[in-house]
């Protein structure tokens, strides 16, 4: 199953969270003010950011972060999966998928032109799941310049 956030899961998704990022899964760790103040901005009412707990019996096994920008190259709105992480013992069973049946109704529903995802170079499992969906590599170098933190 999967729902949007609520302000009950605080707890539930900072631990989540956490696990995420000190997974393999990502190139770096982040303060953990920042998780803390990301949940804020989604159960807050963000229009640009919302989150969403992915459950199995009964027990919460993952979460997602998706967000919201507007691409002239796409053509209009992009939803951005900023974040997926399921529990190890959970995956392979199907919630990835599920997940992504979910977004892409939700983005076809609300007029989104596009869905964009990042993923480290290494999660061969996730990128192997991506491409099975549909997902192709956006051949762009990325580049950041970190105003906080």
């Amino acid at each position: 199953m999967i729902r949007a956030l609520q302000r009950k899961d605080r707890e539930t998704f900072l631990a989540l969270s956490d696990r995420f990022y000190s997974s393999e899964a990502v190139l770096h760790a982040v303060p953990r003010a920042y998780h803390e103040e990301a949940f804020e901005e989604i159960v807050g009412g963000s229009p640009y950011a919302a989150g969403y707990l992915l459950e199995s019996e009964g027990r919460a096994v993952g979460f997602a972060l998706t967000a919201t920008s507007y691409s002239r190259e796409s053509g209009g709105k992009i939803l951005w999966l900023e974040e997926l992480y399921i529990l190890e013992e959970y995956r392979s069973r199907g919630l990835g998928r599920e997940f992504f049946a979910f977004a892409e109704e939700f983005a076809r529903k609300n007029g989104y032109a596009r869905i964009r995802l990042e993923v480290e170079e290494n999660n061969v499992r996730a990128r192997a799941l991506y491409e099975r969906l549909g997902y192709e590599p956006l051949e762009y170098v990325q580049m950041i310049k970190q105003l906080r933190g």
